[in-house]
């Protein structure tokens, strides 16, 4: 459905901005609701001590799952990995799964390998737990833990709201494995999520420079990468432009070759040690002219082509993340606006993907 074709009355994209502009309610919600029984059953977890960790997930809550990698391998110090579920769904292969804990995250539960996949992970003996938005679903059925992101219903195609809700919501999980109590570290989140969800004029001005772009690169490193690989998918999906994401160290392995001053290259700057290790891929890509804007602290937009400035003050590097997509989410909705096109209805997606 193009934006002149939608009903009458109907504003394009009204759904999309109105689940984006609910975030900071989701959060506020988790935090004060939803915190006790997160801190529960992480609780009920790290008695079971688990040596190491498996993801399962995709689209959307793959970059979420991504984004618990760091959180496990570096709060946590447990070997971590993304499973390939086909491994269990096609081939039909078993692992020996004692003494690991599987994770599988997914908005709506309902996608048929993720249930078959952790109802075969649990048979083979991992302690399993289902992160979703719908604590009805067979996949929260299936899994012996679940965690309600409390995210509402969402309707529109592009997830957004039950992205940070899941970043929010496996963050107090990892910390309350190590027994930390999250919520005081993320208290700050729902006000900053407010004032950067304010500033629509600014993204909007940043949506002009990629109306007319026929490719976009997005990078970061450490915590900011599964933002750019989420960021890569909100604008594929709602503005169809070819969005290439890349970790900053993989960028200069070879891609970096295909940047010129024509195609924009987004860089999400953590404020921390991942911004520090993406700085010499920054310098690379100024010294190749291109127009690259940035999202992150102050001193790094004011040497870049364009950003925008995030409120991070006092925030940990490893929750920045749940603000720094905020922006990019509002800039797929306003480049797919000036493009014509409705991010309320991108072609051939559905709510809810089922893969086998």
């Amino acid at each position: 459905m193009s934006a002149t074709t939608a009903p009458h009355g109907e504003r394009p994209g009204r759904i999309m901005a109105g689940e984006m502009a609910e975030q900071p309610a989701v959060l506020r919600r988790i935090l004060g609701e939803g915190a006790p029984r997160i801190r529960e059953v992480a609780e009920r977890i790290a008695a079971r001590a688990p040596r190491f960790v498996l993801l399962t997930a995709r689209g959307t809550s793959d970059n979420a799952a991504l984004y618990a990698k760091y959180l496990l391998e570096i709060l946590l110090g447990k070997p971590c990995g993304l499973t390939s579920m086909s491994t269990t769904t096609a081939y039909e292969a078993r692992q020996d799964l004692t003494d690991c804990l599987v994770i599988a995250v997914s908005q709506s539960g309902g996608s048929p390998d993720l249930v078959a996949s952790t109802r075969a992970a649990r048979e083979a003996g991992a302690v399993t737990l289902a992160v979703t938005n719908n604590p009805g679903s067979p996949l929260a059925e299936v899994a012996e833990f679940h965690i309600d992101i409390l995210a509402g219903p969402e309707k529109a195609l592009p997830a957004t709201k039950t992205y940070t809700a899941e970043l929010l919501s496996l963050y107090l999980l990892v910390d309350g494995l190590r027994g930390g109590d999250g919520a005081d570290a993320a208290k700050a989140l729902p006000d900053l999520a407010e004032a950067i969800l304010a500033r629509q004029d600014e993204v909007r001005r940043l949506a002009a420079r990629y109306r007319f772009a026929e490719r976009m690169v997005i990078t970061s490193r450490g915590y900011g990468y599964p933002t750019a690989k989420e960021a890569a998918l909100k604008l594929m999906e709602t503005s169809y432009i070819p969005a290439l994401s890349y970790s900053g160290a993989d960028l200069l392995h070879g891609p970096l070759a295909m940047v010129d001053n024509v195609s924009p290259v987004i860089a999400i700057v953590t404020d921390g040690r991942g911004g520090r290790a993406l700085q010499p891929v920054l310098d690379r890509l100024k010294d190749r002219g291109a127009d690259l804007v940035v999202i992150g602290p102050e001193r790094q937009v004011a040497d870049a082509s364009a950003g925008f400035v995030l409120p991070t003050g006092d925030v940990p590097e490893e929750l920045q993340p749940i603000l720094e997509i905020l922006p990019l989410q509002m800039l797929a909705y306003e480049v797919t606006i000036a493009r014509g096109q409705d991010p309320d209805a991108p072609r051939a997606l559905a709510k809810v993907t089922e893969t086998r």
